[in-house]
């Protein structure tokens, strides 16, 4: 019975049909036939919301359900929840439906609308859109019922609480995936050579040419053919390539909700998709006092999954961030030359030259690429037509200035950059990414 009476609700039109009725005893005791009228009125009024709530109320379970959820949501990318709904009334019903959607998404007007026809399904899409990584709790889902009549409404509490957690964005993966099978990033006037290494990868024996490394001489084959003979070996394919993700306050900035840790994250998963599938060798590691999330840049098949994993729980920090520390370990750790892609952020040449010497010492050993972020809000500074704001619009200038100063400072000493808006970073990395491959410079 409070069961009953938890899930039974009286519906507006019901009381808008008391009032009516209300009135017309009002008037009766003016007009002695509108309250007779009136009491005929009550009686059926009573008679149909009876007949209403038996209705809804003949079947145990009126209302089927099932809500499908992805295994796991991906951060700053919409995704998709399918709720499938089975009417096995014999009459056609209306509903509305509350979804208790996580506290995150700060949504308290979840609401839908549908109608199903007798004993038919009826599927309901909705997305979502996460803007930071972490758990995530989906509550039950409530659906008001009623019939034609409208005048009561049953209410089911369906489904089961979930808890998702919410992964840098892995569903951009396959956007990005035709980058590394298409030749449209490579320069034109990019020739492509074929190089002799002098890895341990084997090709083939040949005659000794004039030029050839004598350390490579094949005694064994030189015996047997009474000439000359050399192993030739091919230039080693599988070059390491590390993302670098400072955690450091530089990073706390936000665009569009996502900060620019989150960013990273994201573009991080995609170029170690894409190095992966280049068949090179991806790692990655964090850093702001000390260093972290150490994963060793390998090619196994795990290798997306431990990066993911490690990339779920990077948080940032208030703390300057400490590239001397950076450049120490690197030195002892990666003693292979290899790709360190180092995702920071630079505001002024004086931020620049404090961790210069260090970032100068990496690209002794190392192929060093700095991705730092433009300021894309300066730029509405900068376009306004307000006579007021022309002081503000000369500082932003000021500050776009000194981000390309960052850039031309870095060339000057053989690092690489890309400077880029937050929400083209991934594409922009990956691009440079297969530029810098197509070029042979790592």
């Amino acid at each position: 019975m409070k069961n009953f009476y938890n899930s039974l609700f009286l519906n507006n039109r019901l009381f808008y049909l008391l009032g009516i009725i209300a009135a017309l005893f009002v008037v009766g005791f003016f007009v002695p036939i509108f309250f007779e009228i009136s009491k005929v009125l009550l009686f059926i009024l009573f008679t149909i919301s009876l007949i209403d709530i038996i209705l809804l109320y003949k079947l145990k379970k009126g209302i089927e359900f099932s809500r499908n959820l992805p295994e796991r949501l991906s951060n700053g990318d919409v995704n998709t929840i399918r709720l499938i709904f089975t009417n096995t009334y014999g009459f056609k019903v209306i509903l509305n439906i509350i979804e208790e959607l996580p506290y995150q998404f700060q949504k308290r007007d979840a609401n839908f609308n549908l109608k199903i026809d007798s004993d038919k399904d009826k599927v309901l899409f909705y997305d979502l859109k996460p803007n930071q990584r972490g758990v995530y709790n989906f509550g039950k889902t409530n659906v008001y019922t009623n019939t034609p009549l409208q005048l009561v409404t049953r209410k089911y509490v369906l489904g089961e609480e979930k808890i998702l957690k919410c992964y840098p964005s892995f569903l951009k993966l396959k956007e990005f995936d035709f980058k590394a099978f298409t030749n449209n990033s490579l320069s034109y006037g990019t020739k492509k050579v074929r190089r002799i290494g002098h890895s341990l990868e084997f090709e083939q024996i040949k005659e000794y040419v004039s030029g050839d490394d004598i350390r490579t001489l094949n005694w064994k084959a030189t015996a047997k053919s009474n000439q000359l003979m050399v192993n030739q070996y091919v230039e080693e394919k599988s070059q390491p390539v590390y993302a670098i993700i400072d955690k450091g306050r530089a990073m706390q900035m936000q665009f569009n909700q996502l900060s620019l840790l989150d960013y990273a994250i994201n573009a991080t998963l995609a170029i170690s998709n894409i190095v992966l599938r280049k068949q090179d060798k991806a790692g990655m590691l964090s850093f702001s006092k000390k260093l972290e999330d150490w994963i060793v840049a390998e090619k196994r098949n795990s290798q997306m999954n431990l990066i993911s994993e490690s990339l779920y729980n990077l948080k940032t920090d208030f703390s300057e961030s400490d590239f001397s520390t950076l450049y120490a370990v690197i030195k002892r750790k990666i003693t292979h030359r290899s790709l360190l892609i180092i995702y920071t952020n630079f505001e002024t040449m004086d931020g620049l030259n404090r961790q210069l010497p260090y970032l100068r010492a990496l690209a002794k050993n190392h192929l060093v690429l700095i991705i730092f972020f433009k300021n894309t809000e300066l730029q509405s500074l900068i376009n306004t037509d307000n006579i007021q704001d022309v002081y503000d619009s000369i500082i932003a200038e000021k500050f776009m200035y000194e981000k390309i100063r960052i850039v031309n400072e870095l060339k000057k000493y053989g690092i690489q950059s890309v400077l880029t808006s937050p929400e083209n970073l991934t594409g922009d990395v990956i691009n440079k990414y297969l530029e810098l491959k197509s070029r042979g410079l790592f």
